[in-house]
């Protein structure tokens, strides 16, 4: 489906009543070219109608930035809802996460790291995926393009496409499905994809471990497995709690990942410095 129309260039948001089908979720903090960037890609993914949720935790309110102001003027051109909320006292990426997911009402969520460009097609693919191969959710798992001369073949190993549908599988947080993670290391997945034949789609799904920066939801799947709710038992310095809901997710609906990817990480410096706790050591994916 084409974006929809905007008479305007820039104008603001018209009120719509009805329900997109899609929300993409952005928690974002400080890095505003970044942000910048991601949106950029955004707005390449013509053929998807979607609007824009961003919940910010910068010191000075992020979209006040020229350049992500550019990108928000263009979405909002193309017929986007793009929604900025501020979410203040930072309370940890997870709690980050459970605020955009109640903020949505679309049927499908899309949480988007805020330095990660989509090339054009990206969300089509996911989209695809999803409908195709079935399952909780799809990812896009990020790549570092400053690795494409860094061929790593012993971490392809755990390589597996999906051959039929996608079934729940049990958490892989130990053995040969937990190994899975090494196939978003550096480029391994353009690696992977130049060696594909994908025949008349054009992508597969394989397992994974878990899938970090572009994972859609199927939201009535997430939130069921509880979405992010387990915010409050982690103290605000923490990480994997993206991986601890997708676990829940994958053990009642099952997961994958979508190959190609089409998701690009910018290699900007991490703003999540204390990883002392990590979400899947303290809390369980089975509850």
């Amino acid at each position: 489906m084409p974006a929809r129309d905007s008479s305007q260039w820039g104008a603001p948001n018209s009120s719509k009543s009805e329900v997109v089908p899609l929300e993409v979720l952005i928690p974002c903090f400080e890095r505003p070219a970044e942000l910048a960037v991601t949106l950029s890609g955004l707005a390449a993914q013509m053929e998807q109608d979607f609007d824009i949720i961003l919940s910010d935790q910068s010191g000075t309110a992020i979209w006040e930035d020229s350049s992500v102001v550019a990108m928000v003027r263009v979405l909002r051109a193309q017929g986007r809802t793009v929604r900025c909320e501020r979410n203040l006292p930072r309370r940890g990426l997870a709690q980050q996460r459970h605020h955009l997911l109640q903020l949505s009402n679309a049927p499908l969520v899309l949480f988007l790291d805020s330095d990660v460009w989509l090339e054009p097609g990206t969300m089509s693919r996911m989209l695809s995926a999803l409908n195709q191969y079935g399952g909780g959710f799809i990812g896009s798992a990020v790549q570092g393009l400053s690795y494409l001369q860094d061929e790593r073949p012993a971490e392809w190993a755990p390589f597996e496409p999906w051959e039929s549908r996608v079934a729940p599988e049990p958490v892989p947080d130990s053995g040969p499905a937990h190994e899975r993670w090494r196939l978003h290391n550096a480029a391994n997945l353009c690696h992977l994809a130049a060696r594909q034949d994908f025949g008349p789609d054009g992508f597969l799904a394989y397992k994974i471990a878990w899938v970090g920066g572009c994972v859609l939801f199927d939201r009535e799947c997430l939130l069921e497995a509880g979405g992010f709710e387990f915010w409050s038992q982690l103290p605000a310095n923490h990480a994997g709690e993206d991986v601890l809901a997708q676990w829940k997710v994958l053990s009642r609906y099952g997961g994958a990942a979508v190959l190609p990817s089409g998701a690009v990480h910018l290699e900007a410096p991490t703003t999540v410095m204390d990883r002392s706790t990590e979400a899947t050591e303290v809390l369980t994916a089975e509850s």
